[in-house]
């Protein structure tokens, strides 16, 4: 639900703008709302699960993002409809983590825990693709409402499954509390990180809405963790951060955020304006890249993350995403479907497969089970992050090339502008694949070998010590 939201209403924005009557400038707000609550409340929306409870956050945040889904399905107005999807952020900001602490705190046995984080990393990874395909179903077969109704039938399924399968787990030890300053000053960070990258996409880099809020959330990020080093009960305890596996997995995610924009963006862009598929055909096109990054995590996490560790898989994940963006380079008005994008596509989902669901568990191992939520959010919020400036980054870039581009080449004819466009989108590629390839470096360096990592089984991030406290989690 979560990572197909912030897509699926991507392909459904032309039609609500046509019905609701909004323009090109108040477009964005229908993403940025969104992305902004989600990426400004997910530590806390990680934290309140540790404090409340697993099961009952889980299913407050279902419940929730499936009431912000309807009431934006229902929307009348622009502005409705931008409340809504600020709503979902909000409510999406408590599913997201605590699903992943579930998932960390229910799967304990090695080789369950790997095919449970097999399946969650693939679905993480190809929420994107699916979102494209669906909301192009949704859009041309029924109205681009069901683009937001479609939570509400997923919900059900899932609320039934959380009532029944998720189990009421007990804690013993202090009852923990809420870091309220931390919170504000993260929260805050978050917010300034995500709006700054939005404006810059918008607005420019020059803009002060863009380097303000950046520079904003650089001190707001300063001072939280100076509060952290200092609170009786940090929002982050910093120990998480110090251990290398865990940094090494938050990066790697971090910057496969950036570099999957590289993909979903401007190869979507690619595959409409100059190949002019419709949405349905676009969104087909992709599912060949889901299949292999299916298959790629299902056979890394159960058989060969287990025998040689992230410190290999991770680096060989990013190599192969590399890969496949040096050979989407090659990429002209051209090409064909098979084999000049199909490879380089099945290839990014093999890459993808491979490194997220290997991060997201590295990432949440060997957590003490009361931080097991704040550790599952930082995972969402290296996501969101990598999402937010790949976005800014990459677009400012594309968009600068294709700008020279035409200033080189003489008068602007439809030949030129559609060669123009093919230019940005390789200057986007090549971007990406080197991204990709310093998280080869940086993940082969930083992360443990596979003996120093089996350390991470019994290395526990401790609470203070206090009277055992029974509490349904």
């Amino acid at each position: 639900m979560v990572v197909l939201d912030a897509t699926v209403v991507n392909i459904a924005l032309p039609a609500a703008q046509a019905d609701l009557g909004f323009s090109n400038a108040d477009r964005q707000w229908v993403v940025t709302a969104y992305s902004l609550a989600f990426g400004s409340l997910l530590l806390l929306g990680g934290r309140l699960g540790d404090l409340v409870g697993r099961k009952r956050m889980f299913l407050i945040g279902l419940v929730g993002f499936a009431i912000a889904s309807a009431l934006g399905g229902a929307a009348s107005t622009f502005g409705l409809l931008v409340a809504a999807r600020a709503l979902q952020g909000v409510f999406g900001a408590m599913l997201a983590p605590t699903a992943l602490a579930v998932l960390t705190t229910t799967f304990t046995i090695p080789k369950e825990r790997a095919r449970a984080f097999g399946v969650f990393g693939a679905l993480a990874g190809a929420g994107g693709a699916v979102g494209l395909l669906l909301g192009g179903v949704l859009t041309e077969s029924f109205d681009w409402r069901w683009n937001l109704y479609i939570n509400d039938v997923i919900a059900v399924v899932a609320v039934i499954g959380a009532i029944l399968l998720v189990p009421n787990l007990q804690r013993t030890g202090p009852r923990p509390k809420l870091d309220v300053p931390g919170t504000l000053l993260v929260s805050g960070a978050l917010f300034g990180l995500v709006y700054g990258f939005s404006n810059a996409e918008s607005d420019g880099w020059g803009s002060p809405a863009t380097w303000g809020f950046l520079a904003g959330a650089v001190a707001l990020g300063v001072a939280f963790v100076l509060w952290q080093r200092r609170a009786a009960h940090p929002l982050l305890p910093l120990a998480i951060l110090r251990d290398r596996n865990r940094a090494a997995a938050y990066a790697s995610v971090l910057i496969a955020g950036i570099g999957m924009f590289g993909v979903f963006l401007f190869v979507t862009y690619y595959i409409e304006t100059t190949l002019h598929y419709t949405p349905i055909r676009t969104g087909i096109s992709f599912l060949p890249m889901i299949g292999m990054l299916v298959l790629a995590a299902q056979v890394g996490t159960n058989v060969l993350v287990p025998r040689f560790g992230p410190k290999v898989m991770v680096p060989i994940g990013m190599l192969l995403a590399a890969t496949a963006l040096v050979l989407f380079t090659r990429l002209d008005a051209s090409s064909a479907y098979a084999p000049d994008l199909l490879v380089p596509l099945m290839l990014m989902g093999t890459a993808m497969g491979t490194i997220m669901p290997a991060s997201m568990q590295t990432a949440t191992l060997g957590v003490d089970r009361q931080y097991a939520g704040v550790a599952g959010a930082l995972v969402n919020t290296s996501q969101q992050v990598g999402g937010s400036i790949g976005t800014a980054l990459l677009n400012t870039l594309a968009a600068t090339a294709a700008t020279d581009y035409l200033a080189d080449h003489g008068p602007i004819t439809a030949a030129v502008g559609a060669a123009a466009a093919v230019h940005s989108y390789t200057t986007a590629y090549w971007w990406c694949a080197a991204f990709f390839a310093f998280g080869a470096v940086l993940a082969a360096v930083v992360f443990r070998r596979r003996s120093q990592g089996l350390a991470l089984h019994t290395a526990h991030v401790q609470a203070p010590a206090a009277a055992p406290e029974p509490v349904a989690v």
